[in-house]
């Protein structure tokens, strides 16, 4: 059977260990088809997770807010940056005690849904599955409710 890999990438980022399914999510939230060159692996074999997501995006770095956000849906992934065709730094995503102006919540009577300048806020409750709750409503978001508010 012929095997099909993704090439190497000269300078940008790798997210590697996404859930797997989630590379579309990761992908949609992140806006990359929009302004990178990129390579997706889905579903391919891990020895550490059976089987994974991998994003490779071409002439980008992703900021710190894009960290968050890809801790929402992959907070377990690693990040590697890439320079002339090498890892130049590998670092793990950080799960943030709080997320904030991040993700909407789904409360459409919540303080941060009305005209008032405040933004959302909401508590880590479970990594997995992903599980937060708003410190203004208290009512507690997961999975796609999640990925689909992500701001």
């Amino acid at each position: 059977m012929e095997e099909l890999k993704i090439e190497k990438i000269k300078e940008g980022t790798v997210i590697d260990h996404i859930p797997k399914g989630n590379a579309i999510n990761v992908i949609k939230i992140l806006g990359i088809c929009s302004d990178s060159s990129a390579s997706i692996g889905i579903n391919v074999p891990s020895s550490r997770m059976g089987s994974k997501d991998i994003i490779k995006i071409e002439g980008r770095s992703l900021s710190a807010t894009e960290i968050a956000k890809l801790s929402m849906v992959a907070p377990k992934a690693t990040i590697n940056q890439i320079r002339n065709y090498k890892v130049e730094i590998k670092s793990n995503v950080d799960l943030p005690e709080r997320v904030i102006g991040i993700v909407r919540c789904i409360n459409t009577r919540c303080i941060t849904r009305a005209m008032e300048p405040i933004k959302s806020e909401f508590y880590i409750v479970a990594s997995e599955p992903m599980t937060i709750r708003c410190i203004y409503c208290e009512i507690e978001m997961n999975g796609n409710m999640i990925h689909d508010n992500i701001i």
